[in-house]
């Protein structure tokens, strides 16, 4: 890979599509989820992978221009809150009454398997950069990243063992432990 704005485009290209397909991923899962809050996390997620695409198309279309890497993809921001946290509202408010399908939980399998390379591949590109402002950009996408695929696994878990969930964020004290 060569160095410089032709590294930098070749990167956002490569992101762009991933954060494509991870779009139509989630577009997909929501639509054959089969719980309330599964469809809700994914419709979050999907959204989630539209902002990451309009924050590398900003970028990209300013290098490609010959402009240098700027802070304006900052502005592009999610409408909610942490994605952790509402999750966990969200799993408290259904309590421990959803059965989850297989289909559900491979979905979820999937989810976390592609969160972990979108990780990857910005952590990947991270080490190659000396741009300030193109760190800045993928630390905060391997963050994110990293927020969704923690969100599945809570997900997956509270689908899968809704007590060991709950036992795990509820931090309960054992009385003589």
């Amino acid at each position: 890979m060569s160095d410089g704005p032709d590294r930098s485009l070749e990167m956002l290209t490569t992101a762009l599509d991933l954060e494509k397909k991870g779009k139509v991923f989630y577009e997909k899962a929501v639509s054959t989820c089969q719980n309330d809050l599964g469809r809700e996390i994914f419709r979050m997620l999907m959204k989630e992978e539209i902002i990451h695409m309009d924050r590398i198309l900003k970028i990209y279309e300013s290098l490609r221009a010959g402009e240098a890497w700027s802070e304006d993809w900052r502005s592009i921001k999610p409408d909610h809150k942490d994605l952790r946290s509402l999750f966990k509202e969200m799993a408290a408010a259904h309590g421990k009454k959803i059965a989850p399908t297989t289909s559900d939980l491979e979905a979820l399998d999937v989810g976390v398997d592609f969160e972990l390379r979108a990780i990857s591949f910005y952590q990947e590109h991270l080490v190659k950069t000396t741009d300030p402002l193109e760190r800045e950009f993928l630390e905060e996408m391997v963050a994110e990243e990293k927020t969704h695929h923690v969100t599945l696994s809570d997900m997956k878990l509270y689908l899968s063992d809704p007590a060991a969930w709950f036992l795990e964020q509820e931090h309960p004290r054992l009385d003589g432990a």
